[in-house]
């Protein structure tokens, strides 16, 4: 990983205020200035501002500044992209995460102000890569809490809320058929039993003009889908699957299952005809599933340069070259406690934690008084404006005072973007440390209840490479910092 701390870094400023904000006097000039006083702070280089003045925030990737943007990062003629806060970025959630996902494969990084996100910064990216391990976590548990609500409700014999199936919509909690749409899925069925294939099934409702309910056009997954989902026989069956990973989902218990009757779209006698010839061509074709992985392949690496194994019903990890090998139970054991004494000593910690929290609550007072002494020069100079308008106040009069006063707003103005910098910055380096020093111990709380596939995911995210040597164990985490960034954080912690 390239050393994103070297001094000069290049850097972009990013800049979107749409007519609206532009209105509230947000000016592109004001985000511009603040997001150069922050780079400032932590001696970087600007060298291109990407001016999307007026420009929404439903899509941007295909703006040209947008794609001039990219363009730069791919190159590596900037590494770092600075911006106020994630909705000035873009409002598109698909958006923010292709941007997410383009900046981490060329290693470059995004600054966040307002959020105070900077994964230019060690803490920020641990703390970023852990966000992102106990949302999907946070995902999971309220997945299985709303679908254990549902079922309770169903079994009560209460109303179903969420999407409707395909040829249905809801009217006064219940399901009933929506014309346009059953007469579709009324048709994929009389298709599927006429060519047996899906493909086929979907061509000849494109060729129709017909569309999804998103206006999509059918493709085989999408027709699967609505064949094999058991509303269109009368029985709407729901909370069926469960997440395993993220993106593998297994059946659950049918007794978890929950079951609510609703008009049928076709006979059941055509939707078991049907069912019955997906299953036959399912099995036909089905393939072995994935071997299960062990939970640092590909990571753990003998000293001698070479990757090393966990040969079938093992319990050790073994190099084939040099016959090194450690049971798999103490790497773990070796890793856990890594994980947990990587992020330093706690007393320490939390010492400079108060300090900067001290800190952050002087700066922010400041800024706060800061932005009440503009407002008040506002109304002084809004006054004074009144005054001369009804002819309270001469010429001379009104220059007299309004001059002054406007002399000192722009003064005001200058200083604004400097102070919003400092605040972010304390921000950005008080709410890193904070949070990865809470996950941490969260994560170290939680491993031995984690099943396989969690574990797997949260190794991946903190650890990039384990060499194992003679009784020695080096850690290698993806985001490491250099000599150089650990003697600048442990003299900022308090602990140099």
């Amino acid at each position: 990983m390239k050393d994103n701390h070297a001094l000069k870094k290049p850097v972009g400023i990013w800049i979107r205020v749409s007519t609206e904000d532009q209105a509230k006097s947000e000016s592109p000039e004001h985000h511009e200035t603040r997001a150069r006083a922050y780079a400032t702070s932590r001696g970087w280089e600007v060298t291109e501002v990407y001016n999307l003045a007026g420009q929404s925030g439903k899509a941007v990737m295909q703006n040209p500044e947008a794609r001039r943007m990219m363009k730069d990062i791919a190159s590596g003629h900037i590494t770092g992209l600075v911006f106020s806060k994630l909705a000035r970025l873009s409002r598109n959630r698909r958006e923010l995460e292709e941007f997410s996902e383009f900046f981490k494969k060329h290693d470059a990084d995004l600054i966040s102000l307002s959020e105070a996100i900077d994964t230019s910064n060690a803490g920020g990216r641990m703390f970023f890569h852990l966000l992102g391990v106990f949302a999907q976590w946070e995902r999971e548990e309220i997945t299985e809490r709303v679908n254990a609500s549902v079922l309770t409700r169903a079994k009560m014999g209460k109303s179903i809320n969420g999407t409707s199936p395909f040829g249905y919509e809801w009217k006064d909690r219940k399901l009933v058929i929506k014309p346009t749409e059953a007469a579709i899925r009324r048709k994929a069925y009389e298709l599927f039993l006429k060519y047996r294939r899906k493909g086929q099934v979907a061509k000849e409702l494109n060729a129709a003009g017909y569309r999804t309910r998103k206006g999509n056009i059918w493709r085989d997954t999408s027709i699967l889908r609505i064949l094999d989902e058991s509303s269109a026989k009368g029985v709407y069956v729901f909370n069926t699957m469960r997440m395993t990973g993220t993106w593998r989902t297994e059946i659950k218990p049918e007794s978890e299952w929950g079951r609510a009757e609703c008009p049928p779209i076709v006979s059941e006698e055509l939707w078991n005809q049907v069912v019955e010839i997906i299953a036959a061509q399912l099995k036909s074709h089905k393939k072995p599933g994935k071997p299960p992985v062990h939970l640092f392949s590909g990571l753990a690496h003998c000293s001698c340069g070479h990757k090393m194994y966990v040969a079938a019903n093992s319990p050790k990890y073994f190099c084939r070259k040099c016959c090194n090998k450690i049971a798999i139970v103490d790497l773990e054991g070796v890793i856990l406690d890594e994980l947990k004494a990587f992020f330093g000593q706690p007393k320490r910690i939390a010492n400079h934690l108060q300090e900067a929290e001290k800190n952050l609550a002087e700066k922010s007072a400041l800024l706060a008084t800061h932005q009440r002494e503009i407002q008040k020069v506002r109304d002084e100079m809004h006054q004074t404006h009144q005054l001369y308008l009804n002819k309270q106040i001469s010429g001379d009069g009104f220059r007299d005072l309004y001059g002054p006063a406007e002399e000192r707003m722009k003064q005001l103005n200058a200083e604004l973007p400097r102070l919003e910098a400092e605040v972010d910055y304390l921000k950005v380096n008080k709410v890193s440390a904070d949070n990865v020093l809470h996950d941490s111990h969260s994560l170290h709380e939680r491993w031995p209840k984690m099943t396989m596939p969690e574990k797997r995911q949260n190794i991946e995210a903190l650890i990039e490479k384990v060499v194992i040597g003679d009784g020695t164990i080096h850690v290698s985490y993806s985001t490491q910092p250099t000599s150089i960034e650990q003697c600048k954080n442990l003299q900022g912690l308090g602990l140099g």
